[in-house]
Parts: structure tokens; sequence; C-alpha cells
């Protein structure tokens, strides 16, 4: 029995989906089409139901999903035990908001690239709503966002959330803490429209009674930044990345009488018991990642 094809079957019964599937495995929709077709004839029974449009698989291709993936996870320990897994090629397409590409999003990579010297990266940033919605739909193997994604076979890790603080141009650098009156007399900026900052900072205001405040939205770091330098407004940021970011531009961290509320994260994951090298790969950057947002919490 060809593994290959085995491992066909194995995605599209998680995707639910063969156009899905051919994304995944690199294939046109026909081969897998045919890879289905050579292990129902080698089987003598059908593994999908066909009759409607709704996919599902038939009885017998729900037993022999079972078999398959422990056909497939009997390859992994196979070539844990035998292979150099340092060596061995992997292609791990990372999602990632553009908070954590400011903070640990490229020591990941680089700690990755020393496990595995073959690893070819896909790099998405996104805000949270996309990323969790194409790691549902199989595009992503592994996203860092703030909120858990939904979906079949999918995996939701709850990272230590970030401190949110207000920055501001370097000018006020020495103000030991802005009351509410003085906040409320600048312009104020947040994340893209419907992101967890630009909610989380509407509901505190809210909270203190301020409802008619102007919040400008921006859905990039870097003019964010470039705002604030110009004297614009103030704007929340991440502590840890506005850290980073204070070494290289005009924008000093404030202390504030409004209180943000922290930024959510997570780290969502596909368990790919089709391809050990991609699971390596996950299970070492969730190591890392463990490590790092730990630490910042701590």
């Amino acid at each position: 029995m060809n593994l290959r094809f085995v491992e066909a079957f194995v995605w599209v019964a998680r995707l639910q989906s063969i156009s899905r599937t051919a994304e995944r495995l690199f294939l046109t929709q026909s081969a897998v089409s045919s890879r289905i077709a050579s292990l129902e004839e080698e089987l003598g029974v059908p593994l999908i139901d066909r009759r409607d449009r709704v996919f599902r698989l038939t009885s017998a291709g729900s037993r022999f999903l079972d078999y398959a993936e422990r056909f497939l996870a009997l390859q992994r320990e196979l070539m844990q035990e035998l292979g150099a897994p340092e060596h061995l090629t992997v292609s791990l397409r990372v999602g990632g908001i553009e908070t954590v590409l400011h903070t640990w999003l490229i020591p990941l990579m680089e700690s990755l690239k020393t496990r595995y010297p073959t690893i070819e990266f896909e790099l998405n940033v996104e805000m949270t709503q996309v990323l969790n919605e194409q790691i549902r739909r199989g595009g992503l193997d592994l996203v860092f966002s703030a909120a858990p994604a939904e979906g079949t076979a999918i995996v939701n890790e709850r990272l230590a959330p970030m401190e949110m603080i207000f920055v501001g141009p370097g000018s006020l650098s020495g103000i030991a803490e802005l009351s509410l009156e003085s906040l409320l007399e600048r312009e104020l900026m947040t994340f893209q429209r419907g992101s967890q900052p630009h909610a989380a900072l509407l509901d505190t205001l809210r909270k203190v009674g301020v409802t008619e405040k102007r919040v400008h939205t921006i859905s990039s770091i870097s003019a964010l930044v470039k705002l604030v330098e110009s004297g614009f407004g103030l704007a929340t940021l991440p502590r840890a990345a506005a850290e980073a970011l204070c070494k290289g531009h005009d924008i000093t961290l404030l202390q504030s009488e409004l209180k943000l509320t922290p930024l959510p994260l997570y780290a969502s994951y596909r368990r790919n018991l089709a391809v050990p090298a991609v699971e390596n790969a996950i299970n070492s950057a969730l190591g890392f990642t463990r490590a790092v947002t730990s630490g910042a919490a701590s």
C-alpha cells in the first residue's frame, strides 16, 4: 500500500475537501482523486460517499482512517528512530499577528533554522480573524493570534498575555504618569478596527465614562510608530514590542492612570501526523514560544 496515497486520504478526511488537500500537498485535484480511487480499488470498498455534495466518509472510510493514521504514525516513529531529523526538508506555514512579528517571531524563525537547516518558511502576517480562518481551512500549519482558532483537529494553547501600554513621542520622556485628563487631551491611536487592542481600548474608555473620544485605527505598527514620533498622538502597544521599537525610534513608554487590558495570545496548530517533519518543527516552535512568553510574563 502506497503511503503517499494513504497520506492523501488522511488529509482529505481532515480538510473535508479534495481541493484544499491538493493545495496542502502541492498536487492537482485530479492527482488527489486518483490516489483515493487507487486506495478504494486496492481495498475493494468506497472510502468517500459521493452521493451528494456534502463531504462524508463511508463507514469503511471512517474505519480505514484510524488505520491510515496509525500507518503514518508508524512511519513517523521509524523516521525518528532511523532518520536524521535535522537533515529533513521542512516546509512550515506560519501565521502571526504583527505584534508577534515585532517581538519574538524572528528569533523563533532563527531558532528553527538552526534546528532544521533545510527549513522553508511561508510567513503570513495578518489580523487574528484572517489567520484563524486560514488555519481552519488548512492554509497554515501554525498560528500565533489573539483568539483561539476553531476547526477539526486544531489544537489551541493559551500563552502568557502581553502587557499593553501607551507610547508617546520622545519629548514626553520623563513624565511620571499621565492623568486621564491629560491622556484625553491628546489623539489616541491603536491597531486596526475590529482588532482585540481596538475593542479593548474602547471598552476601557467606556468603563471610565468616556464614550465619545476619537480613536484612530492604524493597520501597521510601523505607521503607528511614525505617527507617534511625529507628535500626532499617543498609541497603545504591547510593552515587549514598544521596548524593542524604542531602540530605533524617538518614542517613549508612558505610565498612565488609564490601565489597559493585556493582549491575549494563543498558539493554534494542526496535528500533522501525516507530515512528521512538520509536526517536529511545530513542537520545536512551541517549546521556544513557551519559554519566551513565560519569561516575558515573569
